[in-house]
């Protein structure tokens, strides 16, 4: 019987701390449990401004996701920034040195290790395999060799590279909350394994926006790999940055007013008030067409904008946009996906428990982790093992001592028609 596995997400975004707990069993993935906890401890620049805020944040989610599934949390996967972001292909020959020529799971982790002894500079550090084939009596594919036989295999292993000190300051954020890392991953890498940016990239190369608060990475993937990314210096906030001066509206009722911009078209929002508020020196009251007129200008600057960066890319040849994040939520963008020059999708969550855009990146995160585990056959996981274990027991002793709801009362009607 396949064992359940529990894995836990983390991502310091803008302005929270968003955490994921999953549940993967049989290949089917359940989300358990998502926690989101305000933060203001990261700049415009996703650099880490208040270390203790972000560390509280953590914890606060960690406590809370654990009061609600009954066992503790240990370690998890962690999102770190696309800044800086580098490549590097290395190819390496494994021997079969032991005379059973035969690939086994050793030679591939071997391999691997090797490859990713790789250094670019100082100012990087390996975070995750882009991509990984392998080539055994001259065929070339994905899948892993294992049993086939040979002398020697090559294996090409691409990798990505992200920002040291970054990368370093969110690891301590983390371990300053008395978790483990169980493994790291870039947020545009991660994301690109839950929308299939990557696969799907093979056909027609696939920018992808992850439009966040303050900061909108595009993310340019390619032949099944993540090519390169660039930060776009502000996000949705911006859009709304007039209105939020002008009444010193929280962000938050910023963010909710955006999702109630009905139309792209400016004349075709009225004048209906919207958003009310009572203060004591003054009143506020807000119209749909007010919102639209001060907002939609700046959505279509962000989108000539994005236009411009990806303009190179998209003279290529095929090309497409996937748009996610939390940005993503925003109905409207919708209604401009013409406004961009090349096809443009927004993507659309499904995992039950998780259909916003702000868990993509924790989602894939799991997914990514489990492409990888094939080699690293680790079989950690962020649960306390045996706390798990207990609340599984706990779980079944009642599902078999105890009728279900529905069950009980069909059986209950039942009985009372034959008497």
């Amino acid at each position: 019987m396949s064992k359940k596995r529990v894995y836990a997400a983390i991502e310091i975004a803008d302005q929270e701390i968003r955490l994921i707990v999953l549940e993967i069993f049989e290949a089917r993935y359940n989300v358990l449990r998502t926690e989101r906890v305000a933060c203001s401890g990261v700049d415009k620049n996703q650099k880490i401004v208040d270390e203790s805020a972000i560390v509280t944040a953590i914890r606060q989610a960690i406590t809370n996701a654990q009061a609600a599934l009954g066992y503790r949390i240990e370690r998890v996967l962690l999102a770190v920034p696309s800044v800086n972001v580098m490549r590097s292909s290395q190819k390496v020959r494994v021997q079969i040195e032991d005379g059973t020529k035969n690939i086994r799971l050793f030679h591939i982790q071997q391999g691997y290790k090797n490859a990713i002894q790789k250094r670019l500079n100082e100012d990087v550090e390996f975070v995750n395999a882009n991509k990984v084939t392998y080539e055994v009596n001259g065929t070339v594919s994905q899948k892993l060799p294992l049993n086939q036989e040979c002398e020697d295999f090559m294996m090409d292993v691409d990798l990505l590279y992200a920002d040291k000190e970054t990368i370093y300051s969110y690891a301590r954020c983390v371990e300053q909350a008395n978790l483990e890392i169980l493994d790291l991953c870039l947020d545009s890498f991660a994301i690109g394994q839950e929308t299939a940016a990557l696969t799907q990239s093979t056909e027609k190369v696939t920018i992808q926006i992850d439009l966040e608060q303050n900061h909108s990475t595009l993310a340019l993937f390619s032949t099944g790999r993540l090519m390169t990314c660039t930060t776009l210096d502000f996000g949705y906030l911006w859009f709304i940055e007039d209105i939020q001066k002008k009444y010193k509206l929280s962000d938050e009722v910023c963010y909710r007013l955006l999702q109630n911009i009905f139309s792209g078209q400016e004349d075709e929002n009225s004048d209906v008030i919207i958003y009310i508020e009572q203060r004591e020196d003054m009143r506020i009251e807000i119209t749909a067409n007010e919102l639209a007129k001060a907002c939609l200008p700046r959505i279509r600057q962000w989108i000539a904008a994005v236009n411009d960066a990806c303009l190179p890319i998209v003279r290529q040849g095929k090309s497409r946009y996937v748009i996610t994040g939390q940005g993503s939520n925003i109905p409207v963008l919708k209604d401009l996906d013409k406004s961009f020059n090349a096809s443009a999708m927004i993507y659309q969550e499904q995992a039950i428990g998780a259909r916003d855009g702000a868990f993509v990146c924790g989602l894939g995160m799991a997914y990514a982790w489990q492409d990888i585990n094939r080699i690293h056959h680790d079989d950690r996981i962020s649960a306390n093992n045996n706390e798990l274990e207990a609340s599984i027991d706990s779980i079944n002793q009642k599902a078999s001592s105890v009728e279900g709801g529905f069950t009980k009362k069909l059986k209950n009607a039942i009985l009372a028609e034959e008497e």
